[in-house]
């Protein structure tokens, strides 16, 4: 399934669309669970009050209590200062979709959510659009205004090429990046693992990095429905297979479930969470599952 490149009043339309729908979910749960999961970089001191009994000790400003003649703590606040960057895979294999959505569609909507809670706890936030090449960068910004922004890019903004090469855009992100950042790598992962693992190792030992992995039922398991012509999306090369053929469906699903366990294997042994979504589900439960398990690190 490929799309066409919607015109001006589409893309406004569509912008609208994902603010609405983004929004209400950030509103309702994402923002919270983002914020949980993602701690400030440091504390600053907030206010005094008066000791009681369970405090810790060590948080007696000893100067206020020495003035009123009772104890009294120093009260901390959060410092956030976080810096939130997302890294889209929009080759043209995020244009394939069988069930509720096309991988770009789930893509684009999780980029919005993102966005809108960084932008809600004030945090900055970029976008890398990336094929085989960086397509697209946006330096981490706070506000509104930069939030909407990535919502019309990753919706408006037409690839100039098709292929994948993570290895490109996440040595890119190595050299961008100079502060710590959290980093979400939204991809089907289409590519060559070993190309990309030295980049995102590297990429990983200086950020907080998440692969989110977006595929589809399809790529997974072929159904019997006899002579098919399979193209791959991104080189055009078209293969006929006979899917009435059960060894063939058997190997072909062997070779999914090998490679997957290597991406698995890679993301476990350079200890990068991985989020898994399919177009056939609703997005937010992986997310908001993966936004759990990392506040209660």
């Amino acid at each position: 399934m490929s799309l066409q490149r919607p015109d001006t009043k589409e893309i406004i339309s569509k912008v609208r669309q994902i603010d609405i729908k983004t929004n209400r979910l950030v509103e309702g749960i994402i923002s919270g669970a983002y914020l949980s999961a993602f701690k400030g970089t440091g504390i600053e001191f907030g206010d005094v009050r008066e000791y009681n009994i369970g405090d810790d000790p060590r948080t007696i400003d000893w100067n206020v209590t020495a003035r009123m003649n009772h104890p009294y703590v120093k009260e901390f606040i959060e410092e956030r200062d976080l810096t939130l960057m997302i890294m889209f895979d929009i080759s043209r294999s995020s244009e394939f979709g069988t069930a509720r959505s096309i991988k770009k569609d789930t893509g684009i909507e999780l980029c919005a959510s993102l966005a809108m809670s960084a932008m809600r706890n004030n945090d900055r936030v970029g976008l890398m659009l990336a094929t085989d090449r960086v397509e697209k960068y946006l330096p981490p910004m706070k506000g509104k205004k930069q939030a909407f922004r990535i919502i019309r890019e990753t919706i408006s903004h037409e690839p100039l090429h098709n292929n994948t090469d993570l290895s490109v855009p996440l040595a890119q992100l190595s050299k961008i990046l100079k502060k710590r950042s959290i980093i979400f790598v939204i991809s089907d992962f289409q590519d060559d693992i070993q190309r990309f693992k030295k980049p995102l190792q590297i990429l990983k030992n200086r950020h907080d990095l998440i692969a989110v992995k977006l595929f589809d039922i399809r790529e997974h398991v072929l159904p019997d429905i006899g002579l098919i012509e399979l193209e791959d999306v991104e080189t055009g090369e078209q293969i006929l297979v006979d899917t009435g053929d059960a060894g063939f469906r058997k190997k072909y699903r062997e070779n999914i479930e090998l490679r997957n366990r290597e991406l698995s294997e890679v993301m476990k042994h350079l200890e990068v969470d991985m989020i898994e979504i399919s177009t056939s589900e609703d997005w937010i439960q992986p997310v908001l599952r993966f936004f759990s398990m990392r506040s209660g690190r």
